[in-house]
């Protein structure tokens, strides 16, 4: 049975694109409160330990390049199911390392394996209205970005909890093997709830990958989108890959570390409200909006930890107020980077209809990249400057992230998001 594009095609769909985006990248993510404890049970340093989540980015940017361009060339139902059959087994895999070069390489298989997340998404916009693609984009971000920050207090929450009931098992392994457990159990759920849903082009995979430089060539829109999520993704890298060592600085644990993914995700319910005003003002606004949020929170960020360490210096360092002053920095750092990620999204998928999956690719490997190298830097900068030398980096990114903003292209040239697709997209049921 075949349905005309429409946004009378099921709500439910979209609700469960949001939960598969949201269980895939929460993938990338689970080592982050853990990274200190990872570090000591293979008697690493922090600067080795945070090389960690730096694997997983990495091998989630080469999943971008190499496997999401099927997302146009391949139906995606099916796809999808095995690629969280494999985030299963890579998972599982994690959880039985009995090294730190293993470790590593298998936090890379299994961050490549999670770039399903981007099988995922492009679908939103073709599942709904023209008029609506804006808030379609946003309602399946809700889900992705809760992912992102949930993954860390799932991380958290889990360590802890083991940590109470064994002493034989590293707590960071238990996290790992429940994470698989998840995603193995999508796989049949995603057979049964899940659209079947064609292929859009007849390109042969060669042909796709050859086209990925053509979009970058042809697409000033999404090369300045590129450079922008990229740099903002670098910061708010920056912050989360040590966030667990300043956490421990201050003799704080994996469990309250985690929660603070769950505080971040009071921002996650802003995903809708970016879609919405995307289809109103335009992405650009909404980028003007995001950048300016990013600046205010990373700088009252900075000045909360500066209070913290000389009250700690002191011997009067007050935990409660500590946190909770950085819990509302750190809602307004999430809210700023998904009115970013929303804001660039909604204008890259307007581009060009039947090469979502592929202008996904191009921005989402951009963005990764960037996440990754300032992921790489950010240990060390911590090692040796504390929290100076993350802030130094924060602001570094987002200034030339403001210049290529401010730059970009006149918003009479921006692709209209609203327009409708050069040929009308059939779901099959």
């Amino acid at each position: 049975m075949q349905q005309q594009e429409t946004s009378a095609h099921p709500k439910a769909h979209l609700g469960f694109l949001g939960l598969c985006c949201g269980v895939g990248v929460s993938t990338l993510y689970l080592c982050q409160p853990l990274l200190p404890e990872m570090g000591a049970t293979f008697g690493a340093n922090d600067a080795a330990a945070g090389q960690i989540g730096v694997a997983t980015q990495v091998g989630y940017a080469l999943g971008m390049l190499t496997v999401t361009p099927l997302g146009d060339i391949r139906e995606r139902r099916h796809t999808i199911q095995r690629m969280f059959a494999l985030v299963a087994v890579a998972l599982l895999l994690q959880a039985c390392a009995t090294s730190l070069p293993m470790l590593l390489v298998l936090s890379a298989l299994s961050g490549f394996m999670a770039c399903v997340t981007h099988l995922v998404l492009p679908i939103a916009p073709d599942l709904a209205a023209p008029e609506e693609r804006g808030k379609a984009i946003g309602a399946v971000m809700t889900g992705l970005l809760s992912g992102v920050l949930l993954g860390r207090t799932f991380a958290g929450w889990i360590a802890e909890a083991a940590s109470h009931m064994t002493h034989r098992v590293a707590s960071w392994r238990v996290v790992f093997f429940v994470a698989a457990i998840i995603s193995a159990a999508l796989v049949p759920m995603i057979g049964r709830m899940m659209p079947k849903l064609p292929a859009k082009s007849n390109l042969t995979y060669p042909q796709a990958m050859r086209s990925l430089w053509d979009l970058v060539r042809e697409e000033p829109l999404l090369r300045e989108s590129c450079l922008i999520g990229g740099l903002g993704f670098g910061a708010f890298s920056a912050f989360w890959n040590t966030f667990a060592f300043v956490m421990d600085s201050h003799g704080i644990g994996a469990a309250i570390t985690g929660t603070f993914g769950l505080v971040a995700t009071a921002g996650a319910l802003g995903a809708t409200s970016w879609g919405k005003l995307a289809d109103r003002k335009g992405a650009r606004h909404v980028l003007s909006i995001s950048v300016s949020l990013l600046c205010v929170a990373f700088l009252a960020m900075y000045l909360v930890e500066r209070f913290a360490d000389k009250a700690q210096a002191a011997g009067h360092l007050h935990i409660v107020p500590y946190l909770l002053a950085l819990a509302f920095a750190v809602v307004w750092m999430d809210v700023g980077m998904q009115g970013m990620q929303i804001g660039n999204q909604a204008r890259n998928f307007a581009l060009r209809p039947e090469a979502r999956a592929r202008l996904n690719t191009v921005y989402m490997t951009a963005y990764f990249v960037g996440g990754s190298m300032a992921s790489a830097l950010s240990p060390l900068l911590w090692q040796h400057f504390g929290a100076t030398g993350i802030t130094a980096l924060e602001f570094v990114v987002l200034a030339l992230a403001i210049v290529r903003h401010v730059t970009g292209k006149p918003i009479a040239a921006v692709a209209d998001m609203t327009a409708p697709d050069a040929a009308p997209y059939t779901v099959a049921e």
